[in-house]
């Protein structure tokens, strides 16, 4: 398990080269809209566990009220 969390340790060296091969295979102009497509991903993502989490929650308030 170990070698997974050190596999995923990047540092500031890696982290630069991988924002400039992002760069060059996208290019500057298609760089915002990816990261503006991923925000809307993961905002949708969150509204879709919180809309399960408050399901599940009704749904255990129901069961207590009962």
């Amino acid at each position: 398990m170990l070698d997974m969390v050190t596999l995923w340790a990047l540092g500031t060296g890696e982290i630069i080269l991988i924002a400039l091969v992002v760069l060059l295979i996208f290019g500057g102009k298609k760089i915002p809209e990816l990261m503006r497509g991923l925000g809307k991903g993961v905002s949708q993502f969150k509204k879709g566990v919180k809309e399960v989490d408050d399901e599940i929650n009704s749904t255990l308030k129901d069961m207590e009220d009962k």
